[in-house]
């Protein structure tokens, strides 16, 4: 005679768990979110630094320079 494991559900636990992973995963968005405004003014601020060096660039070749031959 072979006796089958009934398998039950703890419906009481259920919600807990469900509030647990719902939890973490918006731990997780507001770190990405974090991470994402950080990135974001590091490319703001690559960006305003690149901006410079070309003005600076642009600006030194309407210098007129002078080459003597030695």
């Amino acid at each position: 005679m072979r006796t089958e494991k009934v398998m039950t559900v703890r419906y009481e636990a259920v919600n807990a768990m469900l509030l647990n992973e719902f939890l973490k995963a918006h731990r997780k968005l507001l770190e990405q979110q974090i991470t994402i405004e950080r990135q974001q003014k590091q490319i703001e601020d690559l960006t305003a630094g690149l901006q410079k060096v070309t003005a600076r660039l642009e600006a030194a070749d309407l210098v007129p320079r002078v080459v003597s031959d030695n």
